[in-house]
């Protein structure tokens, strides 16, 4: 019998593996990087393993912030905020929802914050501060306005041939703030200087002979960039994880396949699991959330690594949950949905039911809508609406490419028609049901208050909405044809369910006892926002703290002597 072919339990010596590190970092976004980061800070070798051919995971392909409330750019700059205040407003939003969202793990978050920005900066990565981008709850106890923070657009040419195998669909030098600016650049003197200078900013990285990448790209680049080109990390491409090895109930390593073979690896302080969620996995999604889902992730994300740390003994928690929000129906099952932020709350649309009734704040956090639609009808058909100045005056991400919008018209995602009344019957909505919602809504408009809703109360709200329609920056009537209707699912940012871990991301069995060299952080962990969504970032923020954490906790643990053999 080959070590391979061996059982966890009967690994039993320093020959029955094929290599040894002393951690092994399993997936390669945020939080994997993160806790590699800590591991080769601390004079640890670091094996990374990704399944797919493609690193980088959800973290690559997202807006690539961070929500880091009370860090020092704050500090720095003199903006107001405390431990207190960030702690109050935790508790404001999340609050208690199981052992992930404990008070000791929501504390070990916001202390976590200072090392992990302390510690990039020192091997040289840049952060900037989003200043305008609001908590999704500012009006709550301790929230704020401008927590989150983000990599200034980083030369990709410094990683070489790795971009050309990193999870981003593009690499462009955008930042955050840029978004909901361009999205109004056409309308506001603010949003077309910011497109002016976007277009600069992207000229004079040619001309230096950079290729500059912003948000998730340039965020995931700049961490590859230091942990394993700089600090010697290495990472396999192709690599799943088949099983963690286990001796006297201690994680000591990992079987994994790579290039079609099996190897097996000894990790002496420890391995994190960081692969992400499920959100691909349309079995787990129905066990768990009842739909089928629809993923903007990486198509990776097919929660292997939460199941196979449940058998080893592993807790789970919030796996009924996702970072979900409304996302216009992919044209094709190969294709993906496009994940909706700031149309939603520019003026001049409603997002309605299958009946033609409103149902929520459409301009709320997306996760708040993503609940309302679940709870309203998770099986039902949502339809975005909107008059010809939505289409002319903003910015539509998921409507620019000519040749996309003609699919989506013949897959009847995309619905055209120059009245509400004619609208409704080719969406097959009753006319007078709609047209009344329609009628409600304008008045709402006009009013500046909606009275439904509250759509426009919040400065979140306001962020994306549009500062030339007034009174309210977010409602605008419907009244001008042709109409649009789009089509609008249940989608999702991954799945945020997974291993219960403490405050040093080690995994807890249901007992509360910790599985000694079992680490997991990221959306392969159970989140310790639970529920919601506090500000800008609630993804990554919380997964490299929790990395950066266990990488520590890993370099202090006690070196896995292999048992007799």
């Amino acid at each position: 019998m080959t070590s391979t072919e061996m059982s966890s339990t009967e690994m039993s010596s320093t020959s029955s593996f094929d290599h040894t590190y002393d951690v092994v970092v399993v997936g390669t976004g945020a939080a994997g990087f993160a806790t590699a980061l800590a591991a080769t800070d601390e004079g640890l070798s670091v094996l990374m393993v990704e399944s797919t051919a493609k690193w980088g995971g959800n973290t690559a392909m997202s807006g690539g912030g961070m929500w880091m409330p009370n860090n020092p750019l704050m500090r720095r700059d003199g903006v107001g905020d405390s431990r207190q205040e960030a702690l109050a407003y935790l508790e404001a939003t999340v609050g208690e929802e199981g052992r992930s969202t404990s008070r000791e793990r929501k504390e070990a978050f916001v202390d976590g914050i200072d090392d992990f920005v302390e510690t990039v900066e020192k091997y040289g990565v840049e952060l900037v501060r989003a200043p305008d981008y609001a908590d999704y709850y500012p009006e709550l106890p301790g929230g704020k306005i401008g927590r989150g923070l983000e990599v200034k657009p980083f030369d990709l040419k410094r990683i070489g041939d790795w971009w050309k195998c990193c999870q981003a669909p593009a690499g462009l030098p955008v930042k955050t703030d840029d978004v909901w600016l361009l999205g109004r650049s056409w309308v506001t003197v603010s949003g077309a200087t910011r497109g002016a200078q976007l277009v600069g900013r992207a000229l004079s990285g040619v001309v230096r002979g950079k290729k500059l990448a912003g948000i998730g790209a340039g965020f995931a680049s700049a961490m590859l960039d230091v942990v394993v080109q700089r600090n010697g990390a290495e990472l396999w491409l192709e690599s799943p994880l088949e099983d963690l090895v286990i001796e006297d109930d201690r994680v000591v390593g990992v079987r994994l396949t790579r290039g079609g073979r099996p190897v097996t690896v000894r990790a002496t302080r420890g391995v994190m699991l960081a692969a992400g969620g499920f959100d691909h996995n349309k079995e787990m999604r129905r066990k768990h959330h009842g739909i089928d889902g629809s993923p903007s992730g990486a198509p990776g994300n097919l929660g292997a690594p939460i199941e196979i740390a449940a058998r080893a003994g592993a807790a789970l928690e919030l796996m009924d949950d996702a970072w979900w929000g409304a996302s216009i129906a992919p044209v094709g099952d190969g294709e993906s949905p496009a994940f909706i932020v700031s149309e939603r709350s520019f003026p001049y649309s409603i997002i309605v039911d299958s009946r033609g009734d409103r149902f929520a704040n459409e301009s709320e956090s997306y996760v708040d809508l993503g609940h309302h639609m679940l709870e309203h009808d998770k099986d039902g058909t949502y339809w975005m609406i909107s008059d010809r100045r939505h289409a002319r005056r903003y910015l539509r991400t998921y409507a620019m490419d000519p040749r996309k919008n003609k699919e989506m018209v013949e897959a009847g995602i995309m619905v055209k028609a120059d009245s509400i009344d004619e609208l409704a019957r080719k969406l097959k909505i009753d006319p007078a049901r709609l047209g009344s919602t329609v009628e409600r809504f304008n008045g709402f408009a006009r009013s500046g208050v909606d009275g439904d809703f509250g759509r426009g109360n919040s400065a979140y709200d306001r962020y994306y909405g549009d500062p030339t329609v007034r009174p309210n920056p977010c409602l605008g009537p419907l009244e001008k044809g042709p109409f649009t209707a789009f089509k609008v699912v249940i989608g999702d940012l991954g799945t945020k369910g997974g291993v219960v871990t403490d405050t040093e991301g080690r995994a807890l069995r249901e007992d509360g006892s910790v599985i000694e060299g079992l680490y997991s952080a990221g959306n392969n962990s159970a989140s310790v926002m639970g529920r919601t969504y506090p500000g800008p970032g609630s993804t990554i923020g919380p997964a490299v703290v929790f990395g950066m954490r266990a990488g520590r906790d890993m370099a202090k643990a006690q070196v896995a002597v292999p048992s007799a053999g």
